[in-house]
């Protein structure tokens, strides 16, 4: 059968047989990502080769190493960082912080209330916008709705709609590989904030199709116009809101605008790192991604992760109805008054299978702990004369349903009284075990196959039945 065109169908996962609109904006460079989305697609063509060249490459970046491989030292400190990221992440926030903290900028009830109002704005524009609208097609919204999160998605401070939708589509196609821009295996820290702060190495370099991004005259016009409506919508309007109604220029510039960024920046951070360290993985634990409540509390939903790592294109993060997600309550909303239509959601029996899978996995890792017994397909097959022979040897052996037992070390501790297994030993104890002394318990069953030593060879049907009640199963072995 004709083998599919692996260079070419990367080439479509990538969106490079296409002939996208172009949108740019200045930033690439500055933001590192121009480096990181280069592909050459008649080498880097599919992912077998590509783990097969990160070996290779070691070697050769053993003479020249990017920035990234080379160690920290007092002359290159300040290459090894992201220095845009580092203004807007970490050095404005520190400004906004001292401001807040020495008792300069007042904080006054009227502008807590709207830094925690233009927050959810904001969040939300992120979460049900930038995620699961853009990112994931998890549904579809009119122009009003889209644009709305174009501006206050920008007052969040998280780059343009392309730039985050393309970051995360590379990190759903590279999950946990180096080619994840927010790598979990690096560590806490770096999937939290360090793939932001320091410069990314080119070597891991990848791309994803984002052609209904850029075809999506909202997502062109935030691209362009991305650094004045960042600036306008995180700094400008919040100040000169709680200006002009409050009087408090500077406390809307710092509690609506610095210190409400830092917070929604970090609380996105945290779906990077915590979601992929804290909490359960009820569906898949192939990868990092985990369900925790916590991380749901301050994103607004996205805390379970395990479920949107296995459903991408579900609308909803949280299926059940206690579990926190307000995001996935916005977008029905939306869906109600006509701004957001064609929601989609996983079928019920798909995300039954992974939950019952993801259970069965879980017993079977408990159930490799435990004894139960040599299989009787290890077992030898003995005729009436090797067992009689091997009695000779060891008196303690008993039949039961065609398996032969050494209950040796059982005589004393059998609850029936040691007189009563006497009785068995060097026969065939099958009827007494099966209801005509004792009806055993599937205790006892259980404890009976830990004692198990060989097969009679004409009970070996007999033996297949018995073995079948506790999920085993027997082939018949020929002599």
């Amino acid at each position: 059968m004709e083998q599919i065109d692996l260079v070419n169908t990367n080439k479509i996962a990538a969106g490079a047989n296409k002939g996208s609109v172009r949108v740019i904006n200045g930033l690439g460079k500055l933001m590192g990502s121009k480096a990181m989305v280069a592909v050459d697609y008649e080498n880097d063509s599919n992912m077998e080769y590509l783990l097969a060249r990160d070996q290779e490459e070691k070697e050769l970046y053993r003479k020249k190493k990017h920035i990234s491989e080379q160690p920290w030292t007092l002359n290159n400190w300040h290459m090894h960082l992201n220095w845009l990221n580092m203004i807007l992440v970490v050095g404005v926030p520190v400004i906004g912080w001292f401001l807040a903290l020495s008792g300069r900028v007042p904080l006054r009830m009227p502008v807590l209330v709207f830094a925690v109002v233009y927050y959810a704005v904001g969040g939300l524009s992120i979460t049900a916008g930038y995620h699961r609208l853009w990112s994931h097609r998890s549904y579809s919204a009119r122009w009003p709705l889209r644009l709305f999160f174009a501006v206050f998605g920008a007052s969040s401070v998280e780059g343009s709609i392309k730039w985050w939708g393309h970051s995360h589509r590379i990190h759903h196609r590279f999950t946990d590989t180096a080619r994840d821009p927010y790598d979990a295996r690096r560590g806490l820290w770096y999937s939290h904030m360090g793939w932001m702060l320091l410069q990314p190495n080119p070597r891991w370099r990848a791309r994803a199709d984002i052609q209904d991004l850029t075809d999506d005259w909202v997502v062109r016009f935030q691209h362009r116009h991305y650094l004045g409506l960042m600036a306008f919508a995180a700094l400008v309007f919040p100040a000169l809101f709680c200006h002009f109604i409050y009087g408090d220029f500077l406390g809307g510039l710092v509690y609506g605008g610095i210190l409400r960024v830092f917070m929604i920046q970090q609380a996105t951070f945290c779906i990077n790192s915590l979601a992929h360290y804290l909490g359960d993985q009820p569906f898949d634990d192939h990868r990092t991604p985990r369900d925790n409540w916590i991380t749901a509390l301050v994103t607004f939903g996205e805390g379970y992760h395990n479920f949107h790592h296995e459903f991408p294109t579900d609308y909803r993060n949280a299926i059940k109805w206690y579990q926190y997600d307000p995001t996935k309550l916005f977008i029905y909303c939306a869906s109600l008054v006509g701004l957001a239509y064609n929601l989609k959601k996983f079928s019920q029996n798909a995300i039954q299978q992974g939950l019952i899978q993801q259970k069965q996995k879980k017993l079977d890792r408990e159930r490799a702990k435990l004894n139960w017994g040599t299989p009787l397909s290890d077992l030898p097959v003995w005729d009436k004369a090797e067992f009689m022979k091997e009695t000779k040897a060891n008196p303690g052996l008993v039949v039961i349903s065609g398996i032969v037992h050494d209950v040796t070390g059982y005589i004393t501790e059998h609850p029936g009284g040691e007189t009563l297994i006497r009785a068995s030993l060097g026969k065939d104890a099958t009827k007494a075990f099966n209801g005509g002394v004792y009806l055993h318990s599937n205790a006892a069953h259980n404890i009976l196959a830990t004692m198990r030593v060989a097969v009679v060879k004409d009970g070996q049907d007999a033996a297949s039945r018995f073995v079948a009640r506790r999920g085993e199963t027997y082939v018949k072995k020929i002599a």
